[in-house]
């Protein structure tokens, strides 16, 4: 990792052989500008840089975060204890990771709160991790819509659960149609400038309204979004391949994405499997970019029923060809599905940071042994996923408007 040369150009040093110590003149020839104190410095060798693991800016911002996060959604579920939720982080962190990513809509206050607590009993150097979090709202809660009052309380809570001075990246989570986009990037500009909050983004919000957002924030001189989180991977491509490289290269809005898997669920070879992947995964190609409320609450009450209703019985049988297809190119290359399926998402070099779910210790190092994976998807292997899928994403074609005179 690039942030390391220095570290290690030290560690060169202090494993010469006969040299107790490293002297400021063997620091000077280095090139390095370092005080030394008059005890020998004693430097210990990195052993546990993740294969893989890259630093990213963020967007057009100088943010530096890890290609993979952790989403805190599983690790936070009523089923994971404190203890084990606390090995989680710590891997995370020994692994490079950097980024921890929360949401209320999914683990309500809970994770906010055992986050706080975990980060303030290791007493991690704050620079050494980002948080992110979100500003939910629902039209079947109290605190409704994306007003100023409501995102300006919402940040003052996160941060007294947080124990934390500030939030390095709050995400506005679904935009609302009943309030005026200028109060909106007002309220965001207004809680940056207070120093709570260093950037600020969006969540599940379409391409035309991240747009609107940015040009609201130049029309009133407001700081602007530098990422979107988005649901991201083999059967859910349109938004992220189409439509988030043009908004990064136009205004700066950078990529996280969501959902690789689904969320902790098991894969099998079994005519299930194919629910490794997220319930979105089956929608039409021109469908909404986002979970409805009704989706979501029915698939918590429910569980999968619902989504059978909806798929025809021809495209499930097809489905469940494609997981088996990709069970064998996943045998071949010597890795679970679930590996494929993160080391597929992380090839994309729109995706700056892919959020991971874990529950386990286990799972969240399977998960990053991933990283590992992508020099192996080269073009034939791209291409033979690809003719698996059969569902590369592709704008329509461009109409003129004389042709239809």
């Amino acid at each position: 990792m690039e942030e390391f040369s220095a570290g290690s150009a030290l560690s060169a040093l202090a494993e010469r052989p006969g040299e107790g110590g490293i002297t400021k003149e063997q620091l000077l020839l280095s090139g390095l500008t370092h005080s030394v104190p008059n005890a020998p410095l004693q430097i210990t060798k990195q052993t546990n840089v993740t294969p893989g693991l890259r630093y990213r800016n963020l967007g057009k911002s100088g943010l530096r975060v890890s290609n993979i996060g952790l989403g805190t959604w599983p690790t936070f579920s009523p089923n994971v204890t404190e203890e084990q939720a606390e090995q989680i982080i710590v891997l995370a962190v020994e692994s490079g990771i950097n980024v921890f990513d929360l949401s209320e809509a999914h683990s309500g206050t809970r994770a906010e709160v055992e986050l706080g607590r975990i980060l303030a009993r290791r007493g991690w150097k704050r620079t050494c991790y980002i948080v992110t979090t979100k500003i939910y709202w629902s039209t079947r809660s109290e605190e409704r819509g994306l007003s100023r009052k409501h995102i300006i309380e919402s940040v003052k809570a996160s941060l007294v659960r947080l124990q934390l001075s500030y939030i390095d990246v709050v995400i506005v989570h679904k935009a609302d149609p009943m309030c005026p986009m200028e109060e909106v990037v007002r309220a965001m500009h207004y809680v940056i400038s207070q120093g709570w909050v260093m950037y600020w983004g969006t969540a599940r919000w379409s391409p035309v309204e991240v747009m609107e957002a940015y040009t609201n924030c130049r029309q009133f001189n407001c700081v602007t979004p530098i990422v979107e989180q988005t649901e991201y991977h083999m059967f859910c491509r349109e938004k992220t391949e189409l439509y988030m490289p043009e908004l990064y290269n136009k205004i700066g809005v950078g990529l996280m994405a969501w959902s690789p898997i689904s969320m902790g669920l098991s894969q099998g070879k079994e005519e299930g499997s194919m629910q490794l992947f997220s319930r979105s995964s089956f929608r039409n190609k021109y469908s909404s970019f986002s979970w409805t409320e009704d989706e979501t609450a029915a698939a918590n009450k429910d569980g999968y029923g619902w989504m059978k209703e909806r798929i025809q019985p021809e495209e499930t049988r097809r489905q469940s060809e494609r997981i088996r297809e990709l069970n064998a190119v996943a045998e071949k290359l010597g890795c679970s599905l679930s590996q494929l399926a993160i080391a597929w998402c992380l090839k994309n070099e729109s995706v700056q940071c892919l959020l991971l779910g874990a529950s386990t210790v286990v799972q969240l190092y399977d998960s990053i042994q991933s990283l590992q994976l992508v020099p192996k998807l080269n073009t034939n292997m791209v291409a033979e996923i690809e003719r698996i899928l059969e569902n590369k994403p592709s704008r329509p074609p461009m109409v003129s408007t004389l042709a239809l005179r």
